[in-house]
């Protein structure tokens, strides 16, 4: 079962930290699909898609942080 895209509203609820650390897990499972997609063994392609999005979800609400303190 795939988890489901995050929605910008409850990651713009979690401090920078928690961003942070989501952040770096995405990336690791990002990196763990491609390998299992080079692999053949990937089942869920639309996970990809997914993750990648997630991701740039969330360095868009970092990036806007990082622009309103500075």
């Amino acid at each position: 079962m795939a988890k489901n895209k995050t929605k910008p509203d409850d990651l713009r609820a979690k401090s920078a930290d928690e961003l942070s650390d989501q952040l770096v897990k995405l990336k690791k499972e990002q990196f763990n699909l491609r390998f299992q997609r080079a692999n053949g063994q990937l089942e869920n392609t639309g996970r990809v898609r997914v993750v990648r999005r997630d991701i740039a979800r969330i360095e868009t609400i970092l990036t806007e942080r990082q622009r309103k303190a500075g």
